[in-house]
């Protein structure tokens, strides 16, 4: 393309991303958004304006080189782009799915004051993409250090310290509860948005080109302690995320046809059991579903309960049922991506919004049958600085509902402080580690991710690992004691 003056570059419009019709892919599992070609790529990276102080290279938590990656995209060297990419960024094919670009690398993006921002997120993604496919730029270890790493948890934080310290010449090994590596990435997010050959993908070739150990069916606090990896490894990283789910505390939560959101979402996405009765765990919901919640967890279960109704029909040959998102805020509090949002209203997933659960009723065999709720209205704001719902009086009503899932938030799971004496906790179960470099209280253990901060961003925890593996390595070089 020929060189384009800024004037020009600001009137190319922004590129829509591909995807499935909305009445097809709600049937199916299939990803949603189909990815730029690269002729699409190269146009949207003619409208970066390379600005000599990019804003959205400060808004990226891992702080990965933007300008320099898109202007590559432009020039059409995508060997070079995926190069600058992963300077910083070892997983950009997951980043470019999941990460929330819109209030980070793009929201800090200077063509927002006038118009949309460049598509930073689709783009990484596409660079992602061919690295995958192509495998330009192998992962190098520096000289070996005879230094050994235990990371506990291989989900993002895990992984990108895990890739950081091996790039380093230590020897790393990396334990997972579950059978086989991946954490929240695989269990946690739907296909249609994060496929597991991309995941598996990028952690594969890590571990290839790295040479990284993966030790799965391994729950630090059960099988070994924490302690006692202490007496192994010379430092330990916990990237163990937030797997503990919360439930509201009203009449009728143990009724069978409840739910959490981690339990549907794992028995879908990591069991596969929407291929029922090709595998053997199986997930039969009823034909009317209620997701409570308004996060991207929320977004994600009940879209995968569309789906699922969808096979289940067309298993029974009958009709496909409704599913509702009951949240207790308006639309413009809703903590999920605007882009989820919006897919799930057009797959036909029914929002009923300033609405707030009292009561789940049940029949007389056990099993869900109904929910109560109250309608909210938006008062003062509150700590979170959102409008604080509060209930009008008089306002109940009851919906008919056969499955309810619990969509509210997630805490770590307790068993990672089991024999774990110095390992402090904060009053919400979170791990207490310091910002900048992830070091606990207790030594040579750091910590980073969901187990730190509480459920959050795959890039957030991205950072966070990156920053302990950084602080790590000065420690065992002698430069940052204890």
């Amino acid at each position: 393309m020929a060189k384009l003056e800024p004037k020009e570059r600001m009137k190319i419009p922004r590129q829509p991303m591909p995807e499935q019709d909305p009445k097809i892919r709600n049937a199916n599992f299939e990803e949603v958004a189909l990815g730029y070609d690269e002729a699409t790529a190269r146009k949207e990276a003619e409208r970066c304006l390379q600005c000599k102080k990019p804003g959205c290279t400060v808004g990226c938590p891992v702080g990965v080189r933007i300008p320099e990656f898109i202007l590559a995209v432009r020039e059409g060297n995508l060997p070079k782009a995926v190069e600058e990419m992963k300077v910083k960024n070892n997983l950009p094919a997951i980043c470019g799915r999941v990460c929330p670009q819109e209030v980070q690398c793009e929201g800090k993006c200077i063509l927002t004051k006038k118009g949309k921002s460049v598509a930073i997120g689709r783009l990484e993604r596409f660079v992602g993409d061919y690295e995958l496919a192509h495998r330009t730029c192998p992962l190098t270890a520096a000289p070996a250090t005879g230094k050994k790493i235990a990371v506990v948890g291989t989900g993002p934080a895990g992984l990108t310290c895990a890739v950081d310290l091996a790039r380093e010449g230590h020897k790393v090994t990396m334990f997972e509860s579950l059978h086989g590596p991946g954490g929240v990435l695989v269990y946690g997010i739907p296909e249609f948005r994060l496929p597991k050959k991309v995941v598996f993908g990028e952690i594969d070739y890590a571990v290839e080109c790295l040479g990284i150990q993966v030790r799965n069916d391994h729950v630090i606090g059960r099988t070994i302690s924490l302690n006692e990896l202490l007496e192994q490894y010379d430092a330990v990283f916990l990237g163990t995320g937030a797997g503990l789910p919360s439930f509201m505390r009203i009449p009728g939560i143990n009724l069978n046809g409840v739910m959490s959101a981690n339990e549907f979402l794992t028995r879908v996405n990591l069991m596969k059991g929407y291929l029922f009765p090709n595998y053997s765990t199986p997930v039969k919901l009823g034909k009317k579903v209620a997701v409570v919640g308004g996060g991207n967890v929320a977004m994600d279960s009940a879209r995968c309960s569309k789906r699922m109704q969808a096979v289940q029909a067309k298993q029974t040959g009958t009709e496909p049922g409704e599913v509702h998102i009951i949240y207790r805020r308006s639309k413009e509090e809703v903590p999920a991506r605007a882009e989820e949002f919006h897919h799930a209203i057009e797959e036909g997933i029914i929002c009923d919004l300033l609405t707030n659960p009292v009561e789940i009723i049940g029949d007389e065999t056990g099993k869900v049958s109904k929910i109560r709720c109250i309608r909210m209205e938006l008062g003062e704001p509150d700590a979170s600085g959102r409008r604080k719902p509060v209930p009008i009086p008089g306002s109940e009503l009851e919906m008919e509902m056969d499955t309810v899932i619990m969509a509210l938030g997630t805490s770590p799971n307790p068993i990672v402080f089991v024999d774990a004496d110095g390992l402090e906790r904060t009053k919400h179960g979170t791990a207490v580690a310091d910002v900048e470099t992830g070091r606990t209280k207790k030594q040579r253990v750091w910590a980073g991710g969901d187990v730190v901060t509480g459920a959050a961003t795959v890039i957030s925890a991205m950072g966070a690992g990156k920053r302990a593996a950084a602080d790590m390595h000065k420690f065992l070089k002698g430069e940052a004691p204890w």
